[in-house]
């Protein structure tokens, strides 16, 4: 135990902790623009791909293959080195944005095959009761499938608002400054990288915590009309 407390330096973690927290606005910033972005992405897929678009699906089931089957950390560095070089007036894009931009393209993916599975899970009547009384099949979409297919799919989508989270670290490869960044920064200039990674481990473990409750909560709210 002796040995443990004099490599470890508590004092030192404590003091790090309201350094690093200066830094969780940028965090989460990243994380709220890349998950709104990826939600509006998501849902559009997987109305495409439900309807079985022409042209549209074939591209949106590449889409998904393509950002489900290769990394994250590949994709950013695409879209902050690469993209520009393809694209011109990419040239001056910043890193934060190329980061929301991979997150948001990255995440997509995914949410929208939660998506598409919770519009499926819906009683086929419903939509066929829509049409009958006069609804266009967007408007059934809108009005009656998408609002019950929005109970089905939150678990998983909250789910992955939490992992996007925890992936704005990646962020720090670009040069962001964000809370990964500081923790490196302040590990390379005090040499105390075991208690600068315990500091930022624990912040990102607090937050996902908040955020698994207010989950919960959201999800106990929407679930009041289905519970006897």
């Amino acid at each position: 135990m002796n040995d443990f407390e004099v490599s470890f330096d508590f004092a030192y973690t404590l003091e790090l902790l309201p350094t690093l927290l200066k830094y969780l606005g940028v965090t989460m910033e990243m994380a709220l623009l890349g998950f709104a972005f990826a939600l509006v992405l998501a849902v559009v897929i997987a109305i495409i791909r439900v309807f079985k678009l022409p042209i549209l699906d074939p591209l949106s089931q590449l889409f998904i293959s393509f950002f489900r089957g290769t990394p994250l950390l590949v994709q950013l560095f695409l879209f902050y080195y690469g993209l520009p070089r393809l694209v011109p007036f990419l040239v001056n894009m910043d890193a934060f944005t190329a980061a929301v931009i991979g997150l948001s393209l990255h995440f997509s993916a995914y949410m929208a095959e939660s998506i598409r599975a919770a519009i499926l899970g819906i009683d086929r009547s419903q939509m066929e009761a829509s049409l009958s009384i006069g609804m266009t099949k967007l408007q059934a979409m809108r009005r009656i499938i998408l609002p019950q297919a929005t109970r089905i799919a939150t678990p998983s989508l909250m789910n992955y608002f939490i992992d996007m989270i925890k992936s704005t670290s990646l962020a720090f490869s670009l040069g962001v400054v964000e809370m990964m960044s500081a923790t490196q920064m302040e590990a390379s200039s005090s040499f105390k990288f075991f208690e600068s990674f315990v500091a930022v481990a624990l912040i990102y473990w607090v937050v996902v915590i908040i955020f698994t409750r207010l989950q919960y909560m959201l999800e106990t709210y929407l679930n009041k009309a289905y519970v006897k």
